[in-house]
């Protein structure tokens, strides 16, 4: 949570954190990832069979070990729009038995060399949890069913055997499940009105239950209201993608989501006032399982979305994850799209490289440092003023120069400040408990480049992270398009 003064830019701003005013714990899975069969995502990114960095499994090395790094807790497979013409059984079993099928939602063939079995291998060597989504177009309950049983069942049942027939004796214990993906949209195949979706929302949620009453069920936006489904749904689905050309319009983008969250937020305790649901029925938290920097024009998904990240997008993504944090209230999870060489923060090259992007920086010191519990920040900052992205940012949430978040983590204080002004630094106050800790040693990394248009390639690293120590008497001057990580250590 953070309040916002807005002052005049040449005035000095001011940051105040109380490390006693805990708001939130922090959920680890917002740090949360996506692999999807579109591009490179699974083929030649985490899957890359006769690759000499791929382990006996074909599973790229470079990538498990990346994604170790940053500690992922939970990766959102199969899908995404893919998933909507998705039957898991293609993906099973001798992989010369499987079939290739026409994929629509990015104009491919899926040759499922890749599925359930060799998802869930991985994820047990990254050390993630699995999170599927069911196929809620051309799929049937039946089939849900079948892959919950498949995945999860240690009973002597068709689906539990054919797992073991297939090598795998114990169950996989995967807990979260999604109802669907993006079925409002008429890029998908089967749209569906809410009203029917919250409907097949409900029979599905309660026959999964039944099946398994610890499975995690996701649906949605569109399954917000209904009182038959409060008791049987964990967390509501939303997805938003930012993008503009424009530095500052980017890099404030992602405020709209943090409103997106605050109307979600409403809208779940609507639901549940208007049903009489009782304070002891657990209150649904936001799955917010689609998130990035997404120029379509610039990186096509039917061309397999593989966008060259900029500064100005770095800088945008450490918006993202202050929204996150500042919002753990109500965000049980955040899946970034994607994982790999997808709008990725990580891409495989040809000659068996890989290259961290400008969005991997803040990805790694949010994933390393930020977790724990929310802290109560005030800030008093300058503001852009001008034109937002969505426009209907302006007049709905602030955009100060200086966007900020701050966690405790074990007796350390984190606080992460992105400066989105492309000319200015900002000489500022830091203020509250942090300055009475006496900590002559605070702990700076800094993520900036030589402008919002810098890159990283193969060829060159132009953003990168960059150490350094403070004093911690009280003033500290956050650079222009940077963003800063400061930690102090409390007595």
């Amino acid at each position: 949570m953070t309040s916002f003064t807005r002052i005049a830019d040449h005035e000095r701003p001011a940051i105040s954190v109380d490390a006693r005013a805990v708001i939130a714990d922090i959920d680890d899975n917002i740090y949360g990832g996506f692999t999807e069969h579109i591009g490179r995502c699974i083929y030649g990114g985490i899957y890359d069979p006769g690759n000499p960095l791929a382990d006996e499994n074909g599973f790229r090395k470079d990538v498990i070990e990346a994604l170790r790094e940053l500690r992922v807790p939970v990766i959102r497979y199969p899908g995404g729009n893919f998933v909507a013409t998705y039957h898991w059984l293609d993906g099973v079993g001798p992989k010369a038995d499987r079939p290739k099928r026409p994929e629509l939602a990015w104009d491919g063939i899926e040759s499922n060399q890749f599925g359930t079995d060799e998802f869930l291998k991985w994820c047990e060597v990254v050390g993630t949890e699995p999170y599927f989504c069911l196929n809620f177009g051309t799929g049937t309950l039946d089939e849900a069913l079948g892959w919950v049983e498949y995945c999860n069942s240690d009973k002597d049942t068709y689906y539990a055997n054919l797992r073991r027939k297939h090598g795998r004796q114990e169950p996989y214990n995967v807990k979260y499940w999604a109802l669907g993906n993006e079925v409002w949209g008429p890029w998908q195949v089967a749209q569906m009105t809410k009203e029917d979706y919250a409907n097949k929302a409900y029979q599905w949620a309660k026959a999964i239950k039944m099946l398994d009453p610890s499975e995690c069920i996701k649906p949605n936006l569109h399954a917000l209201g209904g009182s038959t489904t409060v008791g049987l749904i964990d967390m509501h689905s939303i997805h938003i993608y930012t993008t503009s050309p424009e530095h500052v319009k980017n890099a404030t983008a992602p405020r709209a989501a943090e409103r997106h969250i605050e109307i979600t937020a409403g809208l779940i305790d609507l639901a549940r006032a208007e049903n009489h649901i009782p304070p002891t029925v657990p209150r649904q938290k936001i799955c917010f399982d689609e998130w990035n920097v997404w120029d379509p024009v610039r990186a096509p998904g039917e061309q397999g979305a593989e966008q060259l990240f900029t500064l100005s997008d770095a800088l945008a993504v450490g918006v993202w994850l202050n929204v996150f944090v500042r919002q753990a209230k109500h965000v049980g999870m955040a899946n970034i799209a994607q994982s790999v060489n997808v709008i990725s923060p990580l891409m495989t090259t040809s000659d068996g490289g890989l290259v961290k992007q400008t969005t991997w920086w803040p990805l790694l010191l949010f994933s390393k440092y930020m977790r724990g519990k929310t802290l109560a920040v005030n800030v008093r900052s300058g503001e852009y003023r001008g034109e937002t992205s969505p426009a209907w940012v302006r007049g709905s949430m602030d955009t100060p120069w200086l966007d900020v978040s701050a966690v405790l983590d074990n007796g350390v204080v984190n606080l992460a400040v992105v400066n989105v002004h492309e000319q200015l630094d900002f000489v500022t106050e830091v203020a509250g408990i942090l300055q009475a800790s006496g900590q002559q040693q605070v702990e700076i990394y800094t993520v900036t480049g030589p402008g919002v248009d810098a890159v990283n390639t193969q060829e060159k690293q132009e953003v990168g992270i960059t150490e350094q120590t403070w004093d911690g008497r009280g003033i500290y001057t956050f650079p222009k398009h940077s963003l800063t990580l400061l930690r102090w250590t409390l007595p």
